[in-house]
C-alpha cells in the first residue's frame, strides 16, 4: 500500500515540511492498518518493527520514529532504525536477490546525488556525491521555471518524450572533473538565465525542447559518472536507485550503455524508486539478520550518516534473541 502526499504539496511547487508531519500524524494509524489487513497479517505475526530514522524532514521523521517505538514496546518486539539512503540502496535486491557484491550504487533523488561502492557483506564506501543541489531536485525547480506542477522529474519526463534533447546545449556540470562528485546548482542557473534572456526576446517558450534538453544534460552526467566509478572499481555490476532512477531517459540510457559494455544492470521497478516501505523493509531484513537493532531512546536524525553496519549490543538484540529462541 502506497499514500502519497501529492496533492497536499502540488499548489506549493514542493514539499512544505510542516504540512507533511501533519499529514503524517493524520495517516500514519491508518496506514498500517491498511497494510496489515491486505497482508492478511496480524500484529502477532511480526518480529520486530522498522522505521525510517533518517535523513529527511525533522518533522516526518519524528511521527515515524514515535509510532514504530510504540508499536514494538507494546508488542515486545526489536526496533530497528534505518537510514533512508540505505533502504535506497537495498531496494536494488528486492527484485533481484542475486544482484552481486561488490557493486557501485548511484542514489538518485530528489534530496540526494551519491555514489557508493557496496561490498560483498553489504557495507557502503562512498564514493561521490553532489557538492549542491541534488538531481532530483534540479528537475523540480526547472519544472517550476516552466510551470509544469509537482512533482517535476515526473511532468518533465513525460514533456521531453516529445522535445529534441539537443535544441539547447546545456552544460554538463563537472563531466570532466577528475572525481565522483556531482554538481546541478550551475545548470539550473543555465536555464533560469536561458529563459530570461529568451522572454525578454518575446520568442516563445520551445517548452518541450528545453525539458529535453535540460533532461539530457543531467540524464548524461548521471551515467558517465556511474561507469567511471564501475570502471575504476574494477566491479561487474551497477545499481541505479531512488525517485530519478524512475526517469525514462536515464534508464533507457543506462541499460545501453550496460549491455554494450558487458555490466551487470539493477533498476528496481519504478514502485520501489520512490519512497516506499518495500525498501525500508528491505533493508531491515538485512538489518535483523546481522543483529543491529535499535533502542528505547533512539531518536530521529535530519542528517543521519549512512555508516558502516554494525551489529547492535543493545537489550533490543536481547528481546530479539528471546523470540527467536
Amino acid at each position: 500500500m502506497l499514500y502519497s502526499q501529492g496533492d497536499v504539496h502540488g499548489p506549493y511547487g514542493g514539499v512544505v515540511p510542516e504540512l507533511a508531519a501533519r499529514r503524517h500524524i493524520e495517516t500514519i494509524e491508518a496506514v498500517a492498518q491498511e497494510a496489515m489487513s491486505r497482508a492478511k497479517v496480524d500484529w502477532s505475526d511480526l518480529s520486530a518493527i522498522a522505521v525510517t530514522r533518517g535523513p529527511g524532514l525533522a518533522g516526518a521523521l519524528l511521527v515515524g520514529v514515535s509510532f514504530g517505538k510504540a508499536l514494538a514496546y507494546a508488542l515486545r518486539i526489536p526496533l530497528i532504525g534505518v537510514n533512508h539512503l540505505e533502504g535506497h540502496l537495498a531496494s536494488a535486491w528486492i527484485k533481484q536477490p542475486d544482484f552481486p557484491t561488490p557493486c557501485v550504487t548511484l542514489v538518485v533523488s530528489g534530496g540526494h546525488t551519491h555514489l557508493y561502492l557496496v561490498s560483498r557483506e553489504k557495507s557502503y564506501r562512498l564514493l561521490g556525491r553532489t557538492l549542491d543541489d541534488a538531481a532530483g531536485e534540479a528537475f523540480d525547480k526547472a519544472a517550476k521555471m516552466l510551470e509544469l506542477g509537482y512533482p517535476g522529474g515526473p511532468a518533465i519526463d513525460r514533456l521531453a518524450r516529445t522535445g529534441h534533447a539537443h535544441a539547447i546545449r546545456f552544460p554538463r556540470p563537472y563531466l570532466k572533473h577528475r572525481g565522483l562528485d556531482f554538481s546541478f546548482s550551475g545548470l539550473k542557473t543555465a536555464l533560469l538565465y536561458y529563459l530570461r534572456d529568451l522572454d525578454r526576446s518575446g520568442r516563445p517558450r520551445p517548452v518541450a525542447d528545453v525539458a529535453a534538453s535540460f533532461q539530457e544534460a543531467i540524464v548524461e552526467v548521471l551515467v558517465e559518472k556511474a561507469f567511471e566509478a564501475v570502471r575504476r572499481c574494477r566491479v561487474p555490476a551497477l545499481a541505479v536507485v531512488g525517485g530519478v532512477s524512475a526517469n525514462s531517459r536515464l534508464r533507457a540510457w543506462l541499460t545501453a550503455r550496460a549491455e554494450s559494455a558487458g555490466i551487470r544492470l539493477a533498476l528496481p521497478p519504478a514502485e520501489y524508486c520512490t519512497d516506499n516501505a518495500a525498501m525500508i523493509a528491505a533493508a531491515a531484513q538485512q538489518a535483523y539478520a546481522q543483529g543491529r537493532f535499535g533502542s528505547w531512546e533512539m531518536e530521529a536524525d535530519a542528517d543521519l550518516p549512512l555508516e558502516a553496519a554494525v551489529p547492535s549490543r543493545s537489550p533490543m538484540r536481547r528481546v530479539a534473541a528471546a523470540r527467536r529462541g
